[in-house]
């Protein structure tokens, strides 16, 4: 008697689980918004970096590419360390 009583409350148990899950599941709008702020924290930068990169560099004479190539390397870091920490938290 006493198993068939644990038994049953194991599966009550695990039933609520399943309906709780189904419940907190994520909605296409929740993982959308999640995914947009992702791509947001690793584009800014970049395209800071390289129109940042690309003023410094025609303030220069001559025809140069240098600061355009290293910021625009360090705005792929910076969005990468973004996302990462950003994924990290939630």
């Amino acid at each position: 008697m006493e198993n068939s009583e644990s038994l049953r409350r194991n599966i009550e148990k695990q039933a609520q689980r399943m309906a709780q899950a189904e419940k907190d599941r994520p909605t296409l709008l929740a993982q959308t918004v999640f995914l947009g702020t992702l791509a947001l924290l690793f584009v800014l930068p970049v395209v800071g970096g390289a129109y940042l990169g690309h003023w410094i560099d025609s303030q220069i004479a001559g025809y140069s590419y240098r600061w355009t190539t290293s910021l625009l390397l360090t705005g792929v870091f910076v969005g990468g360390m973004n996302v990462y920490l950003y994924i990290r938290r939630n």
